[in-house]
């Protein structure tokens, strides 16, 4: 399985955000690991960490969890830190991995000196309370784990 090309398609409010190409790392049972590099084009500056051309992705999906963790590193081999998703769980087939955005999101530099909770604002202005509130409540717990596993240094969950 590893080494073997697939397609990551990113959904965010029913709409298809971005798709592209990851080479397969390593998968079994409910967890499919990928690496790709940075697919948008350009420079993206959140302020705490810059994505660009040259980054590499590697990005770990599961089929029973409500997120997603991408580490991203730089090109000359450095590790920036890991931008965590909260998803619904990640639909994985022989083609690739499909997963849907929830507007909450997570960071934690590579030194695990910053933990910082991102989009609850995107993420109250969506809806999903009112139109999926189970979704919603299974949403702000993903995130609340992800920031407790974040301040350990994301370790025990990368590692199982």
């Amino acid at each position: 399985m590893s080494g073997r090309s697939v397609e990551v398609a990113l959904w965010k409010a029913g709409r298809l955000k971005i798709r592209y190409p990851a080479e397969v790392v390593a998968g079994a049972g409910t967890r499919l690991t990928v690496r790709a590099p940075w697919a948008a084009e350009g420079v993206r500056d959140f302020g705490f960490v810059r994505f660009e051309p040259g980054d590499v992705f590697v990005e770990h999906y599961w089929s029973d969890r409500w997120y997603t963790v991408k580490e991203v590193w730089a090109a000359e081999g450095t590790l920036k830190g890991w931008y965590c998703d909260v998803t619904r769980p990640a639909v994985i087939g022989p083609a690739g991995v499909t997963v849907e955005d929830l507007d909450l999101d997570l960071w934690v530099s590579a030194d695990g000196s910053e933990v910082l909770r991102l989009d609850e604002d995107e993420f109250a202005a969506s809806g999903l309370a009112a139109s999926d509130p189970e979704a919603a409540e299974r949403a702000v717990t993903a995130l609340d784990e992800l920031e407790r596993l974040g301040r350990r240094g994301l370790v025990e969950l990368l590692a199982g």
